[in-house]
């Protein structure tokens, strides 16, 4: 029997936010494209310092260095906003600034996940999945 979360999202940021609470290094979770593309972003805005993705037989696995050794997380707080039972969606007029623009929010937008500033460049709305600074 294996345990299947019900959203994918929320399971990685909950296993990036305890690694960074306890001071780990390295996450790996299962790997999915919406995970593969929120962990990208995460990367590109300088949250996350690599990731990688190994294939495998049944499911390939996503792993996310957090941040160097001897460093420390760039990771305050993570946070889902869109739910499976509430999803949240914006015009790009609404995307929200995070933390007076210290943090950001990643937007699935119609060309994929995006930051929601690239999102309010290209005058995008969509789902607003996560804030983070």
């Amino acid at each position: 029997m294996s345990l299947q979360s019900t959203d994918p999202i929320a399971d990685l940021l909950t296993r990036i936010r305890n690694a960074v609470m306890v001071g780990k290094t390295e996450v790996s979770a299962p790997v999915s494209k919406q995970k593969i593309a929120v962990a990208k972003e995460l990367k590109k805005a300088g949250y996350l310092f690599d990731v990688k993705v190994e294939e495998g037989k049944p499911r390939g696995t996503i792993f996310i260095q957090i941040n160097k050794p001897g460093e420390n997380a760039n990771i305050t707080e993570i946070s889902r906003i869109s739910r499976p039972g509430r999803r949240v969606y914006v015009k790009s007029t609404e995307i929200p600034k995070v933390k007076s623009g210290r943090g950001m929010v990643l937007v699935s937008t119609s060309k994929g996940v995006m930051s929601g500033k690239e999102a309010v460049k290209q005058k995008l709305g969509g789902e607003l999945l996560l804030k983070v600074y």
